[in-house]
Order: C-alpha cells, then structure tokens, then sequence
C-alpha cells in the first residue's frame, strides 16, 4: 500500500511497469507514497485518470487495507495479484498495534480477493504455498526481476569508504533491510556479542537500513550498548552510493530474520563475493539455493555466532562465494522478465 524508496517491492513495481511500457501504457498507484517518489508513483486517489477500458489491474500484496481490497473488489478491470506475503502481526502487537491489525487482516482480504482474481502469481514456492491455504488454486510462481549486481555500476561514497578504512579495523558482518521486530536484529547484536567475547575479539556488526519503529530501533540501540558493543553500528537508511560502500568493506553478511517472501539482500550479497549466513526461516533457503550457510530456525545465538566465524575463514569464504556465483544465475533477470510478460499478457489476453 506504501511506495519507499529502496523497499524491494517498490522497486519490483517499478521494475514491472518498465516492462509492461514496452509493450503499452503502465502506470504505479500507492496509498501511500514517499515523497521522493511522488515524480514516479501516484497516489491511489488518481486511480481514475488514467484507467482505459480493457485495462489489468496488477496488485501487489503485503499488507492489508480494506479500503483498497473494497476497491478492487468493485473495479471492472481484469486482476492479477502479485503475493509478496505478509508478515507476521505477532512481531508487532508490542510497537505498532494498529499496524499488527493491518498485517492480521492481510490474509483475510487476500482471500476475499480470490474469486476475482483472474491470475494468482507467487515470488515463490513458500508464498505460493500460503495463496494455496487461502483457498488459490493454479498458482504460477516467478521470482522477482532482480538486478542483485545494481550496485556495482555505482562508485561508493568516498567519504564513507574512507571512515570504513579508518574505523573498522576487524572483520565486518552487514546486514541490510528495515529494522523491523520480524527482520530480528536482535539476534544479530546477541550473536556478536558472542563471536567478540568468544571468537574474534575484533569483530563488527553493521545493521543497515530504515529505522521504521522508533520504539524497536530505540530498544536496539539499548541493547548495544547494555552489552557494551563498540563494534556494532546502526546506520538507518542511506543512499546506493553509501550502500556499495558497505558491501565493498563486508566480510559475511548475516540474517536472523523470522520472515521473508523473497530476500533480495541475500542475493546482492552473493554479487559482492560475500559469504552468507542466514537462518533458515520461510522463503530464505528457497532464495539461498544451498549457497551460503542455512541455520535451523531454533538454533540459538551460539550457533549462529559460530557459523558467523565459520563465514571468515578464507577456505569457507571462497568455497561459499563460488556458490554464490552459481546460484545468482538462476536469476537471470532477462529470462524472468520474459515470464512475466508472457503471464501478465496471457492475463490481458
């Protein structure tokens, strides 16, 4: 419902309606939108300018609105809804109430959806999975268009480069992605806390991405410095140029998170020649293909410490870095685009 920039389904829109310009009109509606994006993105309430007979609604869905699947529902266009899933609400009830309500609804108004949806498609096999328990049958699974080697065609901020060289004197581990309850980065601070008493002493973490809760993000910082963690650092959202410089100086990437449809991330790690340790939670192994360290979703901080460490030895690093490589052409992102075309046209047809 909210266009962001940097988000990854935002991006995925956009990607889309680059796509679908090639063959005709094309155009992206949100609730809400940011305001960097307002020259790219319309608001929803300009829905009615640009609709032509004949038109296919693509839905993108992750969060709910009853508002917007009322919407829907009394449009004439054909539909085809994107499922990106939706998180769980648990992991908010304790910040952003209102917002687990949101989350908890989701699932119902997809299902409400489902007798007007003329094209159901999944990002993958574990949110194909969930469509099919909301009552979706045939559902097409194609990945998301993704460039994970986006980055490289982008110089790294020179001033950030140069405090990296100066103040990250040990091995770094990046993780990047909203700092949300459900993405665990708490987990990752309990892990260093573990690798720096236990294995290397000169280890760093690098949380990177949008504080979207202040309430978590402040609990976070809390945490940090109760465990006197000098070497973690949360750097709230920044710029491509700012990022690149991040996965240049990175040594592992790491991930802890409950919940994710897709996990772009984990791919552009694999882009930069960084190892990857994750635990193995909803669409993460689907995503990871083998390629990096997969962890049992109950194993504690410990394990998750040592396989951080395991990440940096060199032999490690660059068996999982020719993974990494194998796996990155499974998402050739002409050969999806080409699927999506022929979906999304089969749906107009």
């Amino acid at each position: 419902m909210s266009a962001s920039s940097g988000d990854a389904i935002t991006n995925f829109a956009l990607e889309l309606r680059a796509l679908l310009r090639s063959r005709g009109r094309s155009e992206v509606f949100a609730v809400h939108v940011d305001p960097a994006l307002l020259h790219n993105v319309h608001l929803l309430g300009r829905y009615d300018d640009f609709v032509a007979p004949g038109d296919t609604i693509v839905y993108h869905a992750s969060i709910g609105n009853r508002h917007v699947t009322d919407l829907l529902l009394s449009r004439p266009e054909r539909l085809a809804l994107v499922y990106h899933n939706v998180s769980p609400a648990t992991s908010f009830e304790g910040y952003e109430p209102a917002f687990a309500e949101l989350l908890r609804a989701a699932r119902d108004e997809v299902a409400r959806l489902r007798p007007r949806v003329a094209a159901a498609i999944a990002v993958s096999q574990y949110n194909a999975s969930d469509l099919s328990s909301l009552g979706y049958d045939d559902v097409h699974v194609v990945p998301l268009i993704v460039n994970p080697a986006r980055l490289h065609g982008i110089e790294p901020d020179p001033a950030m480069r140069d405090h990296l060289d100066a103040h990250v004197r040990g091995p770094m581990a990046l993780f990047v992605g909203q700092l949300l309850p459900h993405k665990r980065p708490e987990l990752l601070v309990e892990a260093l806390h573990c690798v720096a008493t236990y294995l290397e002493p000169s280890a760093h973490l690098v949380l990177l991405g949008a504080r979207r809760i202040a309430p978590f993000a402040a609990a976070l910082q809390r945490q940090i410095v109760e465990l006197g963690l000098a070497n973690a650092w949360i750097t709230g959202a920044l710029g491509d140029s700012e990022m690149r410089a991040f996965f240049d100086r990175a040594d592992v990437f790491v991930t802890a998170s409950d919940h994710e449809g897709f996990c772009v991330p984990l791919l552009e790690a694999m882009s930069f020649d960084v190892p990857v340790v994750a635990r193995g939670t909803s669409a993460v192994p689907e995503t990871m293909g083998g390629a990096g360290i997969v962890l049992d979703p109950p194993d504690g901080t410990l394990v998750l410490a040592e396989a951080w460490a395991a990440a940096l030895e060199p032999a490690t690093a660059a068996h999982l870095t020719r993974l990494g490589h194998r796996r990155l052409a499974a998402f050739d992102a002409n050969r999806t685009r080409m699927r999506w075309a022929e979906l999304l046209g089969a749906v107009g047809d």
